[in-house]
């Protein structure tokens, strides 16, 4: 299937942009947070799948702050909470807002244990998601913190943004209403351009999602609607991505592309003083790369997950950002990937798609109805009109 099939079925869509943020969150894993030089070197050329934890079977102890095991693969906190946001979505079957996350999202974190595989035990995800993540409960279970206005004080990074694919599904084909729904959910969980990112991100999976979308047809629906430094650092990756059809020779130009608004700086193991804070300058790193990844490889999933992962520094959640794209353009993981994911997962990376395609479904039929009781109630309002 390519992602010039038309035809491809909302089901499909949605399966592919699940099933395939998944699969790039668990290739991404195992190599996240180090440089396309060290992944070269560590696996003696790039990774072309599946592979096994960085430090082998010191796992556990290599980094003490993140005792996880990551690959082999093994999705990680990108993939848990998006499965979150789809329960959240098959609990109130509407739209969703901040107060859904508060009512609803906190406590799937906090109350429910979930296999996690990389702790290969069953735990509360909230043992398992960053401090970024743990942010929503400190603020809005114990901080009661109005969750609009919550993620203010976090620090800025992908944290929203990486699972926010369910909301441009819900509103396939309609980016400006999924950058405005991603955009109140994100404010519980974060500020600035760490919310900025969760908006767009919703819109280029919605805008994927629309019949004949193309990678540049996404890009294109991302630009209308960011602001900021993240509308201008993805303008200036997908500039530079136009010149490269290679993800390898990619590499190096995108991220020279980004660096301007990107605050971690070049060591991503050792941040600025300067990172995460709020700008109105600069952007996370994962989405421009992620988008500027399709365009390399021309919405093909294979190929724009695998320059994502080799990309390094967060690239599981540029990986799982380009996944996720690429599958709602119809682009779906090799079924060998996916299948090994969820077997060493042990997850049904199915059950999370079928649930929110018939979630999506009833979403647009009352979509439809509340449309046209707004058109009856305004034509009544407005009344005849006279024209000379």
């Amino acid at each position: 299937m390519t992602p010039k099939e038309s035809e491809t079925s909302l089901e499909d869509r949605i399966t592919g942009a699940l099933v395939g943020a998944a699969v790039g969150d668990a290739l991404g894993g195992p190599v996240e947070g180090y440089s396309p030089d060290q992944i070269l070197e560590r696996h003696a050329g790039r990774v072309h799948g599946i592979v096994g934890p960085w430090s082998g079977d010191a796992w556990r102890t290599a980094r003490p702050i993140a005792p996880y095991h990551k690959g082999d693969g093994h999705v990680t906190d990108d993939t848990l909470m998006t499965h979150a946001l789809v329960r959240v979505y098959a609990k109130v079957r509407d739209h969703l807002d901040a107060y859904a996350i508060a009512d609803h999202l906190v406590p799937d974190l906090m109350t429910t244990p979930r296999w996690i595989p990389e702790l290969e035990q069953e735990a509360l995800p909230l043992h398992r998601v960053f401090l970024a993540e743990k942010w929503l409960v400190t603020r809005l279970h114990y901080g009661h913190v109005d969750p609009r206005e919550a993620g203010v004080g976090n620090i800025v990074n992908c944290g929203a943004a990486m699972y926010m694919a369910p909301v441009g599904l819900v509103n396939a084909a309609d980016p400006r209403t999924a950058y405005a729904e991603a955009l109140d959910i994100a404010g519980a969980h974060q500020s600035s351009y760490g919310r900025e990112a969760a908006g767009v991100f919703a819109a280029a999976v919605a805008a994927a999602c629309a019949p004949d979308a193309t990678p540049e047809s996404v890009v294109t629906a991302c630009l209308s609607l960011a602001k900021d430094g993240t509308r201008t650092a993805i303008l200036k990756v997908c500039e530079a991505a136009q010149d490269h059809t290679d993800v390898e020779s990619a590499l190096k130009p995108l991220r020279e592309a980004v660096a301007p608004y990107d605050t971690v700086g070049p060591d991503y193991r050792a941040p600025s003083l300067g990172a995460r804070r709020p700008s109105r300058l600069h952007a996370i790193e994962e989405l421009p790369v992620a988008l500027g990844m399709l365009l390399v490889a021309g919405g093909d999933y294979r190929h724009a997950v695998l320059g994502a992962v080799n990309y390094g520094r967060d690239c599981d959640s540029t990986a799982t950002m380009a996944g996720a794209i690429a599958g709602a353009l119809g682009s779906p993981p090799p079924d060998d990937w996916a299948k090994q994911v969820a077997e060493a997962s042990r997850l049904d990376l199915w059950d999370p798609a079928t649930t929110l395609t018939e979630v999506t479904r009833e979403i647009f039929e009352r979509d439809v109805r509340r449309r046209r009781a707004h058109e009856s109630a305004f034509t009544a309002i407005e009344g005849p009109r006279c024209s000379d």
